[in-house]
């Protein structure tokens, strides 16, 4: 990687690894991507630094772990990679529908266009009618062809010589799962309205053994569609990079900040643990010119930044290293964690991964107590141990106050997207 190359970051609302193709799974998902790995370095052991977007993405942003990139109200504590960027005169630019990172909790700083779907600042208006909207088609976020669209328009009001970093978070993966018409029966005769998978969605997050055999191969079925529609539509936004002459020369990192699990553990969707189901993720990264590697050495989600810093030369410390480097390296262990939430927020969570093994653990808050299970070896467990000691000594002293306060707008999409009751 050289300085003059501009990077394109790509990162899926949960969309787990082996549901794509080009990791192994029996459905043609993921055509697109499957032909962008082949001419990529596909990490086929890459694992999110956490279980959901409100941990996971400040993660891929920064580059540092979530107990030092967010405060306890979830707002942006530290530098994202686009801050960086722009203090080296790269234009920046964000893309997405997920409110859990957007201005409201300070992922706009560092971009000099951040587009996050809501309508602060707009006439007040115009943002009742949009919103009116909104509730009228039952959308609770921009699919990915307005994403698309929505982007090139930035990249289109750019210089032919500047520089750029973009972010695009698509959300089609993230439930309810809605395939679009043409994609709904792709995998399934069952025909179901948008209200109705809403519903079994909301119902298999809130009492998960009501779900039948039949239900649960349903929502496999119609999350399965999602990811085909958006593998389509990221070739789409391939396609106009490819027609402006941007495609070859970047540095174009694909990815998600978590997976989503369908009963495997006694839980849909993806709350606050740590299993693969959620956490293990796609990473493909292709650099200008092209790739053709498989890298099985485990990779985090914190090396996404690190990577992009190099672009840059950027001297600030990340969490994670860069991906190149992996290349030359026989193992690794990478760490992730969660905080716990409701019922369970007084745990964080931890576990560890190497090519080989795995091992858990919960730390209990009030009493401090460490409880560790499924660990393969004691050297792990001893690893993860001493993980847990460093992060402890390294979180924030003392943070930011919740204020309560979220947007009326905020708190329906959440509530369409399963997050509240």
């Amino acid at each position: 990687m050289t300085k003059e190359h501009s990077v394109i970051l790509l990162s899926a609302d949960a969309l787990r690894a082996n549901h794509l193709s080009c990791y192994g799974y029996d459905r043609e998902t993921s055509p697109v991507l499957d032909e962008f790995a082949d001419e990529s370095i596909q990490f086929t052991r890459a694992y999110s630094a956490s279980s959901h977007t409100r941990e996971a993405v400040p993660a891929i942003l920064t580059g540092e772990y979530p107990d030092i990139a967010i405060g306890s109200d979830y707002r942006l504590a530290t530098e994202t990679i686009a801050s960086t960027l722009s203090s080296e005169g790269v234009s920046t630019g964000g893309f997405h529908s997920n409110p859990f990172v957007s201005r409201a909790y300070g992922f706009d700083r560092g971009f000099d266009e951040f587009d996050d779907d809501l309508h602060f600042g707009e006439h007040k208006l115009v943002a009742l009618a949009q919103r009116a909207l909104d509730k009228l088609r039952n959308r609770h976020y921009a699919r990915a062809d307005e994403i698309n669209e929505r982007s090139l328009s930035w990249l289109d009001s750019l210089r032919a010589d500047d520089r750029f970093f973009l972010w695009n978070h698509y959300m089609d993966t993230h439930g309810p799962y809605e395939p679009p018409a043409e994609y709904r029966q792709l995998y399934t005769n069952t025909e179901i309205s948008d209200r109705d998978a809403q519903s079994l969605y909301q119902r298999a997050i809130n009492d998960p053994n009501s779900i039948t055999e039949t239900e649960r191969q349903l929502l496999i079925d119609l999350y399965d569609a999602e990811i085909r529609y958006n593998d389509a539509k990221i070739g789409s936004f391939f396609e106009a990079l490819r027609d402006r002459d941007l495609f070859d020369q970047s540095l174009v990192i694909v990815t998600a900040d978590h997976g989503d699990a369908f009963g495997e553990h006694g839980y849909y969707e993806h709350p606050r643990y740590l299993h693969d189901e959620i956490t293990h993720v796609p990473l493909l990264v292709r650099p200008p010119g092209g790739a053709d590697e498989t890298v099985s050495v485990p990779a985090s989600t914190l090396d996404i930044a690190a990577t992009i810093g190099e672009t840059v030369d950027a001297e600030k410390r990340y969490d994670g290293v860069s991906l190149f480097e992996l290349q030359d390296r026989d193992d690794r262990t990478v760490f992730l964690q969660a905080r716990g939430e409701k019922d369970d927020g007084h745990l964080r969570r931890y576990a560890s991964r190497t090519r080989d093994g795995s091992c858990f653990c919960e730390r209990d808050q009030k009493t401090e107590a460490l409880e560790f299970s499924d660990c393969t070896s004691r050297s792990l467990r001893n690893e993860l141990e001493a993980h847990v000691e460093e992060r402890l000594r390294r979180e924030n002293g003392a943070d930011p106050s919740d204020d309560g306060e979220v947007d009326e707008e905020i708190e329906r999409r959440l509530s369409a997207l399963g997050y509240k009751e």
